[in-house]
């Protein structure tokens, strides 16, 4: 969910015991892109159901889910990002390609390419691994309708939130507190937005394959997909914005 720059494809190095630029294959950095988003899934779905498996308060249920998630992305960036970045999320990857064709760092059409697949699959794997795991049916398409236009609303500025922060640490060269700093906003914006910040074409698409607690209906999945890419347009217009280039001086 995060673009902790990968070896090879971006300038700002996370760690300084990365290998060199180029090191890391594409295939293995795909290879990355889709375990990280399954196991991503795999909590926020497993975590949701054994939260209605041991509580009927749904505040509970939220707050379990939640905590699982920071932990879980946290690990999972830490792990992976020096790998392939842990974008483990479309629209940070998108908005990377956006600001590499525009001049700056980041991932080029052939990762895109390979990026995007490997996302979406490992949602759908992570979503099933997770059903598996709780005797749940491995396939069945969510019933939980999320069609509201607020709900739409909240996810604007979940994955504009989003993206500022990834690409605001970018510009400030603060990129090795991408770990704790997106994992803590993913954590609160659960709790401050209406739509529980999915902030994720692939983790949206994955949710859907799931009729638990972290579901939604196939009939929501295309307009939340449609306000997290309008949200990371908002939020790529807010790094210009507020991160100004500093101008060379004579």
């Amino acid at each position: 969910m995060t673009a902790t720059e990968p070896v090879g494809t971006a300038p700002v190095a996370v760690a300084d015991t990365q290998p060199a630029p180029g090191a890391v294959p594409l295939a293995a950095r795909a290879a990355a892109e889709f375990t990280g988003t399954a196991a991503l899934v795999a909590v926020v779905v497993g975590s949701g159901i054994q939260a209605t498996a041991l509580t009927h308060d749904v505040g509970l249920q939220l707050l379990a889910n939640s905590i699982a998630t920071v932990f879980g992305l946290g690990v999972l960036i830490t792990l992976l990002g020096p790998v392939s970045g842990a974008h483990f999320n479309p629209a940070v990857t998108l908005a990377e390609w956006w600001t590499a064709r525009r001049g700056g760092a980041g991932v080029g059409p052939r990762e895109v390419a390979v990026y995007l697949p490997a996302q979406l699959t490992g949602a759908i794997a992570g979503a099933v691994l997770a059903d598996a795991m709780f005797g749940e049916p491995l396939v069945k398409w969510s019933t939980h309708d999320r069609s509201a236009g607020h709900l739409l609303l909240g996810e604007v500025v979940a994955t504009a939130g989003l993206i500022l922060l990834i690409f605001g640490l970018a510009r400030t060269d603060r990129l090795r507190f991408a770990p704790v700093a997106v994992a803590s906003y993913i954590g609160a914006a659960y709790w401050f937005t209406s739509s529980t910040s999915f902030a994720n074409p692939a983790v949206t698409v994955g949710r859907a394959f799931t009729d638990t607690f972290a579901g939604i209906a196939p009939g929501s999945v295309p307009a939340f997909v449609g306000a997290q890419v309008a949200g990371a347009a908002v939020g790529l217009a807010l790094v210009a914005l507020i991160f100004v280039r500093p101008t060379p001086t004579p």
